[in-house]
């Protein structure tokens, strides 16, 4: 929040917000956000720093003279980071979505810069065998320019829509084409129409043009995958994007098992430089599994990878890690 807040200062006092305002519309919402994000580093942390502190005791040392199993210690572990992974799920796929609604509408209103989009040559699939054509398209202006509208049946072109331009009115919640051209196609016979305007309804809104990425952010697990759907229906490039963000959702939670195992291997060793030398090579795991984390997102988004493997790559290697650290600890 100090980070955050040195950063949107300016913002704030931009536009005369009371510390009233921001705690109870943004901040209220910024914590759970990053709280949740980070909960497997928490995680880790804490249960480096419990069992160092058991270390440092010999209280391992008893625990196994009196006979019991390294595996049989580790139960309560893992037992409490499948709760907590578990919790954080839940949260990530149905609570925190609706919670960013909050945040992200904040930013848009007081801190980011208004939204413009001129898309030039856009191509989409709006239904199947339907398809749409902007040679530009205004998101302020809410207008297409040059637009082509055409739809197949068993791959040949059936009816074909040309027009100049076409503007969305806000009033009737309509789409309004303006100087158009009707091509309808029967085998070799070709019927052509010409009209000034048609005010009708397509399947698209202005919105599905004009939404920033983070819009994602705001969707539960179910409206994601339609979304997705929805995009990869249409040809969207950044279908990765929104993969990457569904898989991230389901592959930190999991994270928190695996940084259990490794925290409590690395930390039940008592070793010279105490619960200081545990929680200097935690932080310097839990760092790279960040770093690694953002790696592979790169491989999946701007790559050829698959993005399935791509986020969950850090948590096979590091869970491999943990495994080879739980073979080493002293039993």
């Amino acid at each position: 929040m100090v980070f955050d807040l040195s950063e949107k200062i300016d913002n704030f006092i931009e536009h005369d917000l009371s510390m009233w305002t921001v705690l109870s519309e943004y901040y209220v919402y910024f914590v759970p956000y990053f709280a949740n994000l980070f909960s497997p580093l928490f995680i880790f942390v804490a249960v480096i720093l419990f069992t160092s502190r058991m270390a440092y005791r010999s209280e391992i040392v008893a625990i196994l003279s009196a006979g019991v199993s390294f595996y049989r210690m580790m139960v309560p572990y893992l037992l409490g980071s499948t709760i907590l992974a578990i919790i954080s799920l839940g949260l990530n796929h149905l609570i925190i979505p609706k919670a960013n609604e909050g945040r992200i509408l904040f930013e848009n209103t007081y801190i980011n810069m208004p939204w413009q989009f001129y898309g030039r040559n856009q191509h989409y699939q709006i239904e199947p065998g339907t398809f749409i054509y902007f040679d530009s398209y205004s998101a302020e202006r809410m207008t297409g320019y040059k637009f082509a509208l055409e739809k197949f049946e068993d791959g040949k072109l059936k009816y074909k829509l040309i027009s100049d331009h076409i503007v969305y009115d806000t009033t009737i919640k309509k789409w309004s084409v303006k100087k158009y051209y009707e091509r309808t196609f029967d085998g070799l016979n070709e019927k052509v129409v010409e009209k000034e305007q048609l005010d009708t309804i397509f399947p698209f809104k202005p919105a599905d043009f004009s939404q920033r990425l983070k819009v994602i952010e705001t969707m539960d697990y179910w409206q994601l995958n339609d979304f997705i759907a929805t995009e990869r229906m249409r040809g969207s490039d950044y279908v990765d994007f929104f993969e990457v963000e569904k898989e991230k959702r389901t592959a930190m939670p999991f994270a928190a098992f695996i940084l259990t195992i490794i925290g409590v291997s690395l930390a039940s060793r008592k070793v010279r430089g105490g619960i200081g030398m545990h929680i200097g090579l935690g932080l310097l795991l839990s760092f790279s599994y960040i770093l690694f984390m953002q790696v592979s997102q790169t491989f999946a988004i701007e790559g050829n990878m698959n993005v399935r493997l791509a986020i969950w790559i850090p948590n096979i290697m590091y869970l491999i890690l943990g495994a080879i650290m739980l073979y080493r600890a002293p039993k």
